[in-house]
């Protein structure tokens, strides 16, 4: 019997009854508006996973979640609709969280493991679920053919046997299971057997996707018959549009058969069914990157490691991207990580040979490319590289064997050719590889030979014949700039100004906004003091192109060296910036600008201004980070560092950035941890090592800072920095013997000048002033030429107060190094100590050589007080003090010359304002006794 009172409907409780069914249907509307219950939003989520609409899928899970965000059902379907829509990262926190909630695992780890794969969690996928028996035969056949492809990754093929045949006992025909097992026999050079597989699959089902896809695989991969295998990955497509393989294999084959716009309009159509999936983002990265759009290449490509860091093919794209936009550190650094991840990637060892190569590193060059022919790796590319890399390393003979293959394997590429007249050049039979080149460049319509020859001349000095080749060049290009602006540098090099003149204006009536010969005629004209002829050459390509930066850029650095207003320049700068929004190098300069004139207010401005605009420009949020840091903001400039290393996880650069924000926090701990992480990208990074070494001894943990000098002396066995990092932990510790010792241990491996002046100058702070004579005579009998050391030892003897060998030592750096402004400069300082009458002569010419240098106005300026030059001192001291205007020295200094000027009221008024700093200012003892004269 029911409990529930009832009441008669009275006036009175009749309006409660209308309030409640109006509550109640109020319910049934949030609840409507609520999008049903779990069950329902999840029936639907199914619905949409069905039509292949993972985006809509994920809303409707996304609403369920909100209700129940424990639902292990929830969780597994949206693993599957993220996994589906290419966000597989993603797919793989789901999935497990699926299985924290006790989802079958039947269902979720055959999912999972695909997770696994598509992230090339490779080892990982082996280790946690090698050994694991799912109930159903379907879920186990599976997971044990992800297993099979997890182990064929690492190269383990009697684990992949295994795996494979539990699939197929699991069930036995298991489609996936037969068309790995095909794909073992064609990486077994079993192609016939893996066709016949395949062709059996087909028998079964003529519509298979998978197998219609593979087949495409052997017909590309196996029987070089790419027209074919284009034609059966179509096939799988309309079979199944969402088969994102074929897609790939589609693009790749328009890609490599250079058919750009066709690939385009296949990539198109993989962006509908995959718009966020990797694999996607790799062939639009791909795709840029051959058309030498590097730009958006990169984009792509930082966005593709964020979500598969670990991926050796994306990694490796990374890496050519880097190498091609001339970043060589971070170019070395991703190819390493791809061929440590995959050995057999022969474009990623390439292009590290490549990098090594460009970066001045023929040995790691040698090294590597030897480390792949030891693997036995097959580039037919190689050759080229190979003989390049033998020319550096001076094994001409080699260089030519391998230039000689690379010739006769492409008979007809002038190129190869072309490299091979090269390699002769450096040997004995440099004659007749002249008249090769004059051969290849006259049968050749391409102009790579001609360009050679061009080169080759001019390096030999050789102007005549460089002429002659280029006339070669023009009668090819007549339409082109290229052969009038090469002949306007070599008419330079041979000091015929005037028609080297003719040569650049005449590329530049076929091409008024050749940027080229219009940066090489303003450089003459600012070589014949005429700044105004240079600004109008570059406002004339402006007047044909608005909007083109590289002459906005020219005209702020034009004004920059002539001293022009600063907020002209920086007018400038924000007019290449306004011209070109979306492009960085202007916003990079102006930020850099500001910071340079301490304006921290507009440097901000601008730095957030160009992060708002290119947030995911790594170079843009790291000038960010520079700013907050010059603000005295250390912990938005970790923030914001820390957003660098996620936009670059793979760069150790933006981790030495993020420690310099820690330090400045004084959180030396995580500085620490910032820079061994970015040695673990890349083990020998120097900053890195120097950052840690500075640190250890700053804690006084010198066994762990020694350590690293040593493993520094291991990686660099013939260069100085690691013994110099050794010998000044010892001498942190004042233990002068050991520094001693370090130094001269680096010096028998590489006769440096850096360790010798830390060995000499060990030898004096240890008061072994006759070992340190010793030192510095034997070195300057073996070495008279080391402009290093002898400027040093100019150093030190005004330290001594010995003007007369300072004088010495700095007139024979001069005689070395005509153009050494410091040298001049330090030279007319102790000229006049020693009241030499050319000492102004000597500060004048510092500063014609390095016209913007404050140090030398105010040396100049002294030396004109000096000489009773009162109007001309303050001149030069005023601009010095403008350029620096913090520089309390300066002030000192502006203080004496008044004096000697006799205007004591104005010397009195630098000499109180520096009294008023304190202990800021060191000299206060001298600034007291200045005061009384006065």
């Amino acid at each position: 019997m029911s409990n529930t009172q009832h009441y008669p409907l009275t006036r009175a409780n009749l309006s409660l009854a209308s309030k409640a069914m109006a509550v109640s249907l109020l319910s049934l509307a949030l609840l409507a508006c609520g999008g049903g219950s779990t069950e329902s939003m999840l029936t639907s989520a199914r619905e949409y996973l069905a039509k292949k609409d993972a985006k809509a899928a994920v809303i409707q899970i996304k609403n369920a979640l909100q209700k129940d965000p424990n639902s292990a059902d929830a969780r597994y379907l949206m693993g599957v609709a993220l996994l589906e829509s290419g966000d597989i990262a993603a797919a793989e926190v789901e999935f497990k969280k699926a299985l924290e909630l006790k989802a079958p695992a039947d269902d979720v780890v055959p999912k999972l493991a695909e997770a696994l794969l598509g992230t090339g969690q490779f080892k990982k996928l082996t280790d946690e679920y090698s050994a694991t028996k799912l109930g159903n035969a379907r879920a186990n056949a599976s997971l044990k053919t992800s297993l099979a492809s997890a182990w064929a990754a690492q190269g383990k093929s009697e684990q992949f046997q295994e795996a494979l045949a539990a699939a197929l006992t699991a069930e036995p025909g298991y489609e996936p299971a037969v068309i790995a097992q095909a794909r073992f026999k064609a990486a077994t050079k079993g192609f016939d057997d893996a066709i016949a597989l395949v062709d059996g699959a087909l028998l079964k089902n003529p519509k298979s996707p998978e197998a219609l896809r593979l087949k495409g695989d052997l017909m590309l991969y196996a029987k070089q018959q790419p027209d074919e295998a284009l034609a059966l990955y179509r096939k799988a497509i309309e079979s199944k549009s969402d088969l994102l393989p074929a897609h790939a294999g589609a693009i790749n084959i328009l890609l490599t058969l250079n058919k750009l716009d066709e690939a385009s309009t296949q990539l198109d159509a993989l962006k509908k069914v995959f718009p966020a999936h990797p694999q996607t983002r790799y062939l639009v990265a791909q795709l840029a990157y051959q058309k030498k759009d590097f730009k958006t290449a990169r984009e792509q490509v930082q966005q593709l490691l964020r979500i598969a860091p670990n991926n050796a093919r994306a990694t490796q794209l990374a890496g050519a991207v880097e190498f091609q936009l001339n970043s060589l550190l971070q170019a070395e650094v991703l190819l390493s990580k791809a061929l440590a991840t995959a050995p057999e990637l022969v474009l990623a060892r390439r292009m590290l040979v490549m990098t090594y190569l460009r970066s001045g590193q023929p040995a790691k060059a040698l090294a590597t490319l030897n480390a792949g022919i030891a693997k036995g790796v097959v580039d037919p590319e190689i050759n080229s590289v190979a003989g390049e890399v033998y020319l550096q390393n001076g094994d001409v003979k080699k260089a030519e064997e391998y230039f000689a293959k690379a010739a006769k394997a492409s008979p007809d590429d002038a190129r190869k050719k072309t490299a091979l007249a090269l390699s002769r050049l450096a040997g004995s039979n440099s004659e007749s590889a002249y008249g090769e080149l004059q051969e290849i460049a006259a049968s050749d319509k391409g102009v790579t030979a001609d360009m050679a020859l061009i080169s080759a001349h001019l390096r030999k000095g050789d102007f005549d014949k460089a002429l002659k080749a280029i006339d070669g060049l023009e009668k090819k290009q007549p339409e082109k700039p290229l052969a009038a602006n090469l002949r306007g540098r070599t008419l330079l090099a041979k000091k015929d100004q005037a028609g080297a003149r003719k040569g650049f204006e005449a590329a530049l009536k076929i091409d008024p906004t050749f940027f080229t010969a219009v940066a090489s005629l303003a450089a003459m004209d600012l070589a014949d003091n005429k700044p105004a002829d240079a600004k109008k050459r570059f406002e004339a390509v402006l007047a044909k192109e608005p909007k083109n930066g590289q002459a906005l850029l020219a005209l702020a650095e034009l004004a920059a060296r002539t001293n022009a207003p600063k907020d002209e320049i920086g007018g400038l700068l924000v007019k290449a910036v306004d011209a070109n929004p979306t492009e960085p190098v202007p916003r990079l300069l102006l930020v850099d600008f500001h910071l340079n004139n301490k304006d921290i207010k507009q440097a901000t401005s601008v730095a957030q201004s160009a992060v708002a605009t290119l947030p995911e420009n790594a170079d843009l949020v790291d000038a960010l980070g520079r700013v907050q840091l010059a603000a005295g903001e250390p912990n938005q400039a970790v923030t914001t560092f820390s957003k660098v290393v996620a936009l670059q996880p793979l760069s150790p650069r933006p981790l030495l950035r993020l420690a310099d924000g820690h330090m400045a926090n004084k959180n030396k701990d995580a500085a620490l941890q910032a820079l061994k992480k970015a040695l673990e990208i890349k083990s020998d990074l120097i900053d890195a090592q120097k950052g840690i070494i500075s640190l250890n001894v700053d804690a006084k943990r010198f066994s762990e800072a020694v350590a690293m000098a040593k493993a520094v002396q291991k990686q660099r066995p013939k260069e100085a920095v690691g013994y110099v990092f050794e010998g000044d932990i010892a001498a942190a510790q004042k233990n002068w013997d050991d520094a001693a010792a370090a130094f001269r241990a680096g010096l028998k491996e590489t006769p440096a000048p850096e360790l010798a002046i830390k060995l000499h100058s060990t030898y004096l702070t240890a008061n072994k002033v006759a070992d340190a004579d010793k030192f510095s005579a034997g070195w300057l009998k073996d070495r008279p030429n080391d402009a290093a050391f002898l400027f040093y030892l100019g150093d030190y003897a005004i330290a001594r107060k010995d003007y007369a060998s300072a004088e010495k030592s700095y007139s024979a750096v001069i005689k070395l190094q005509p153009s050494n402004a410091a040298a001049f400069n330090n030279l007319a300082w102790v000229s006049g100590r020693l009241n030499k009458p050319n000492a102004v002569e000597l500060a004048e010419k510092a500063l014609q050589i390095a016209p913007q240098q404050a140090a030398f106005m105010d040396t100049l300026a002294v030396l004109l007080a000096d000489k009773g030059d009162y109007a001309k001192a303050l001149e030069w001291q005023n601009k010095a003090i403008a350029a620096q205007p913090q520089n309390t020295l300066f002030k000192m200094n502006m203080a004496k010359i008044h004096i000697k000027g006799g205007k004591k009221d104005l010397a009195k008024k630098e000499l109180e304002d520096l009294a008023k700093l304190g202990d800021k200012f060191p000299n206060q003892t001298e600034v007291g006794a200045l005061l009384k004269s006065l």
